[in-house]
């Protein structure tokens, strides 16, 4: 999986000065190096940019770089807002976002995540598009928020589904949530209201359209 990473990273990801930048900030600032990787990065804007989505809620902003690629997807026109735990994070994802150009088009929600999923819910806040990569023992419960305050056709994208191949392979070491990312896996692939796929790329992304 690697191999294929490294060899999908070096063909079909062109040099980008930004997101290095931010790279190196997340670096200088001793936070954790677990943004998505750049082919993921450019799936991301990709999916944003097809699905025409214009409202895109992130699930754990880190330090922006996924912030990044998910607002490059809608341009000058859309919002982004994100979701938070470390408000650190959050001030170096804004900073990092309004280097970008998208200053007047995100918003930071910092806190528990299910708290703030709360919030919009009761604000009838609705999405077309949701992006999740955050502590994975929650991954349901944010993926059942999501289903609340999605638009019919609206697409849901979650992060780290193989767990480093590990939900597939038995002989690969375990991680301390591949059973947890095993059974999330199980929950989008047979939920009755999405239409979901998992795409090997990065550590593995669920792609998943909620029904009309």
């Amino acid at each position: 999986m690697k191999l294929i990473n490294h060899y999908m990273d070096s063909t079909f990801h062109l040099e980008d000065k930004l997101l290095e930048e931010v790279l190196a900030s997340i670096r200088a600032h001793e936070m954790p190096s677990i943004s998505v990787s750049r082919s993921s990065g450019k799936l991301l804007t990709m999916l944003v940019s097809i699905s025409g989505a214009k409202k895109v809620l992130e699930i754990g902003a880190l330090g922006g770089y996924s912030g990044i690629c998910l607002a490059r997807g809608f341009g000058k026109e859309g919002q982004l807002t994100s979701l938070e735990l470390e408000d650190r994070y959050a001030q170096l994802a804004y900073r990092n976002l309004s280097i970008a150009g998208f200053s007047d088009q995100v918003t930071y929600m910092t806190g528990a995540a299910l708290q703030s999923l709360e919030k919009l819910a009761e604000e009838q806040q609705r999405f077309e598009f949701f992006f999740i990569d955050a502590d994975k023992e929650n991954y349901e419960n944010y993926l059942n928020a999501c289903l609340v305050l999605a638009e019919p056709g609206a697409l849901i994208v979650a992060d780290n589904v193989l767990a480093g191949g590990s939900v597939a392979d038995s002989e690969a070491q375990p991680k301390r949530h591949t059973d947890t990312m095993r059974k999330f896996n199980e929950t989008m692939a047979h939920h009755p209201q999405l239409e979901s796929l998992l795409i090997p790329i990065g550590d593995g992304m669920t792609i998943a359209i909620v029904k009309k």
